[in-house]
């Protein structure tokens, strides 16, 4: 799989897309972003994203709440891309939680256009459960400092090439929430287009338990 592959988030909509399954979603399990998380609550930044051979997209991602879980800080990261069958939004919600230098999913929660919003059960979230680092640094040799230019503007960013050989990473420490800039892929790219501030949720009406017979119902 390609570095892009790993930390796009397109992956997870495009199995809900075609038809989702609760054994889709345990094999396809959540996104694999990387960077250096810095939750700031309120704040995000949207990409524009291509791969090899396909249309370039765009997706969004912005921090959108914080409780406590456990004792530990946990932030609500969103996730939304546009659905260009129905015209809508497409919205994934992570309560993600840093233990130790790992991020842990306390909860999932998911709406499709049309749809009510939907919460992943837990043995959804144990089955689609992977563990992934929330510094890129602990992975990636450090390149050096560079300036560089993106649609959202110029950055004084610091350059990570993964070890993995999965591609390059430009992160600048005022974007949140994972400081990504740009990634350079093999066959694949993404830049950021857009700092978002003020962000607030988009999940509309109380989430119900993962059903996927209940696309296309209208939120309650």
């Amino acid at each position: 799989m390609s570095g892009f592959g790993r930390c796009s988030v397109a992956m997870i909509f495009l199995v809900f897309m075609a038809g989702a399954s609760e054994a889709q979603f345990m094999r396809q399990g959540p996104p694999d972003m990387r960077g250096i998380w810095n939750p700031v609550v309120g704040a995000g930044a949207a990409y524009e994203m291509q791969a090899k051979g396909s249309e370039k997209s765009s997706m969004e991602m912005a921090i959108v709440g914080k409780e406590s879980v456990g004792g530990k800080d946990g932030y609500w990261m969103e996730l939304t891309m546009n659905d260009s069958r129905s015209g809508g939004e497409m919205i994934m919600k992570y309560l993600y939680v840093l233990d130790a230098q790992s991020m842990q999913i306390s909860k999932m929660i998911m709406q499709m256009p049309g749809s009510p919003p939907m919460e992943m059960t837990q043995m959804m979230q144990r089955a689609g459960h992977r563990t992934q680092s929330a510094d890129i640094r602990n992975s990636a040799e450090d390149v050096g400092s560079e300036s560089i230019t993106v649609p959202a503007g110029a950055f004084s960013t610091e350059h990570y090439r993964a070890k993995d050989g999965s591609g390059d990473f430009w992160l600048a420490k005022n974007v949140s929430p994972w400081g990504l800039v740009k990634f350079q892929g093999k066959d694949s790219t993404m830049v950021l287009t857009r700092l978002i501030t003020g962000a607030k949720d988009k999940i509309t009406g109380t989430p119900q338990p993962f059903n996927p017979m209940a696309f296309g119902q209208q939120p309650q």
